[in-house]
């Protein structure tokens, strides 16, 4: 099982990667996120998700965890196979991703070429417990966002103690958090109170 390669990018398009490592070329399909973030690089390490089929062995590069952990979850639904899975992030970000399932909105997943209404659904349904709703802003920036994380979770965990209903009161201190990245728990509380869970 391979983790991860590095080596010399010796060939980069939008649908794949050819990386150098000590002077084995390996194959990397990759989206087209990947792609815009190694394009001009000249050296890369890609984490990689292999695909065994009967015909074929199959290396998948993503230049973030973030995105193969979004992969691995979408592959993880019936019906929704790596090549779909490949289609969708580079349709979308992981970010944009993240927020149409914490969302449930089913008509951003089917803007997305191949993916009907039924599988669209199906995606939401089964992934929506298993995405971190405070994970899109994780993805934005850096140490801001962990703190503004590391708010939010404390901020949830309150409201549950005070009562409140896990699933309800994560989508609006979601919400707080993306309008307001730099408030306090308290004042995460505060809006999630006003904003009426």
């Amino acid at each position: 099982m391979y983790n991860y390669i590095k080596g010399k990018i010796d060939e980069a398009n939008p649908a794949y990667a050819v990386i150098d490592c000590n002077g084995v070329g390996y194959l990397l399909e990759t989206t087209l996120n990947t792609y815009s973030a190694i394009k001009d690089l000249d050296e890369v390490k890609l984490l990689v998700h292999e695909v065994i089929r009967e015909d074929a062995h199959l290396l998948i590069g993503f230049f973030t965890a973030a995105e193969r952990d979004m992969f691995r979850l979408l592959i993880s639904v019936n019906g929704v196979g790596a090549a779909t899975a490949r289609i969708m992030l580079s349709s979308l970000t992981v970010e944009e991703l993240t927020r149409a399932i914490v969302d449930q909105d089913v008509k951003r997943v089917q803007k997305v070429k191949g993916i009907g209404a039924k599988t669209a659904q199906r995606i939401l349904l089964e992934l929506r417990d298993k995405v971190d709703p405070f994970a899109t802003a994780s993805l934005t920036d850096g140490v801001g966002a962990a703190k503004s994380n590391k708010n939010s979770e404390e901020a949830l965990s309150a409201l549950v103690m005070l009562g409140f209903a896990k699933a309800a009161s994560e989508k609006v201190v979601a919400k707080m958090a993306e309008s307001a990245p730099e408030a306090s728990v308290e004042e995460l509380i505060k809006l999630a109170l006003a904003h009426g869970i």
